[in-house]
């Protein structure tokens, strides 16, 4: 099944892949499995113990649950052709991050890719898209910031050593980008994102000389499923709603992840902001449904 091939240029190679129940995050674990990685799914959320902690969102949504666990997960990316494992983990515990590397060590010997895609920022989500700063509610800092910039930080400084050890490797920081344009209407996520934007930038410096790449991608609207909660739809039917004629999936994003993670030439990018249509139009890949979604760009008004 894990034969290498052009079908499965990632065989072999060791990912972990953070916030990976469902989203981005599960887009990116099943795309590095079909192209045949184990892959550590990480997450809050398991069949034991479901996810808690998005009251506001599941209400606004009218989500009976929340869907996607890190088990869910691990196994898809292993019916796909990977070997995937469900590893629990609390992204904003420092102890719990580096137990996670240890054990990535003890069982894979190294480490090839990292994927930054924990984020708190839906946690508080209230449903308001456009407000002034002076009247955004303080918590969406600790949500964005420490649960999510600082959640990259960390699993960098525990998977850095890894990837260094290998002789070389990738990590991949899940951004917002739209070429320095301000996203208006919610001033700390976009402050978030810039940061996730210029954390990669900033530790592809050090990682240089190792022959490690720090790349951030930024993915368009995704119909992830909150989206897709949020406009009463699902997968199925989301060509029943014109407003969503322009997103993509999330296995999208992860196309362009796998794409990154098989180049040989992939320092050539490192410290770069990389929009997920332009690599799409680079390395030829289409979005599930055989579209080449364009990059996503917002009104310059």
């Amino acid at each position: 099944m894990n034969t290498e091939g052009p079908d499965r240029p990632l065989a072999g190679r060791v990912a972990v892949v953070t916030g990976a129940s469902r989203g981005a995050g599960r887009g990116i674990a099943l795309e590095l499995g079909a192209a045949g990685a184990t892959v550590y799914v990480t997450g809050r959320s398991t069949r034991a113990q479901p996810a808690t902690q998005y009251d506001r969102l599941q209400a606004l949504s009218g989500m009976s649950r929340i869907p996607g666990t890190v088990d869910d997960t691990a196994d898809d990316v292993t019916r796909l052709g990977g070997h995937g494992i469900a590893a629990r983990c609390d992204h904003t515990d420092e102890a719990q991050v580096r137990a996670l590397f240890e054990r990535v060590r003890a069982e894979q010997g190294g480490l090839d890719l990292l994927v930054n895609n924990a984020w708190g920022g839906h946690e508080v989500f209230s449903g308001v898209f456009d407000a002034p700063f002076w009247e955004r509610p303080m918590d969406e800092w600790d949500a964005m910031l420490d649960r999510g910039v600082r959640n990259h930080l960390l699993a960098s400084r525990a998977a850095a050593p890894l990837l260094i050890a290998r002789g070389g490797g990738l990590i991949v920081t899940t951004t917002f980008w739209d070429r320095d344009r301000f996203l208006k209407g919610n001033l700390v996520y976009d402050l978030a994102k810039a940061s996730m934007t210029r954390l990669a930038g900033a530790m592809a410096q050090d990682l240089r000389p190792h022959r490690v790449a720090s790349v951030a991608v930024s993915p368009g609207w995704m119909r992830t499923e909150f989206v897709l909660a949020g406009h009463h739809t699902d997968e199925d039917h989301w060509r029943e709603r014109p407003e969503l004629a322009g997103t993509e999936s999330p296995r999208y994003v992860g196309r362009a992840v796998a794409a990154l993670a098989a180049d040989p030439q992939v320092m050539a990018r490192t410290g770069r902001v990389l929009r997920v249509g332009d690599l799409a139009a680079e390395y030829g890949f289409t979005d599930i449904d055989g579209r080449r979604v364009p990059p996503f760009e917002m009104d310059k008004g």
